[in-house]
């Protein structure tokens, strides 16, 4: 459902773009030169104003299916779900990746003593 809704909101937003760059500005837009064409200037306008304005409400109304869909769809699974846990919070069986690498054991140092302010001797 969610990819289906993400292509039909990408397909609305490439004609969304295209439809802006068709549309007259003030420099003329992509149809620059020549007021010739299969549509008048004012039809085309009409038209294109309509088009953009179905546009923008198809992308605004696919976006806001798409932040449902993550907000109340289902959950990913995460990877960490599936080790089995053992005692105390740690993985059941011989430890993580690391412990497994073997190598040598070393015991925990002991945290270093924060440094004294040392004062001047003269004052």
């Amino acid at each position: 459902m969610q990819t289906v809704l993400i292509v039909i909101h990408l397909m609305v937003v490439i004609a969304l773009v295209g439809v802006v760059l068709l549309q007259r500005s003030e420099g003329g837009g992509l149809g620059i030169g020549g007021g010739s064409g299969f549509m008048t200037a004012r039809g085309a306008a009409n038209t294109l104003t309509r088009a953009t304005a179905m546009l923008a409400v198809a992308f605004f109304a696919t976006s806001l299916a798409l932040s449902i869909l993550a907000r109340y769809g289902d959950r990913p699974t995460d990877i960490f779900d599936r080790i089995p846990v053992g005692e105390q919070g740690a993985p059941s069986g011989q430890g993580g990746v690391l412990d497994q690498l073997g190598g040598e054991e070393t015991p925990p140092s002991a945290p270093a003593e924060p440094a004294q302010p040392q004062v001047p001797s003269g004052q």
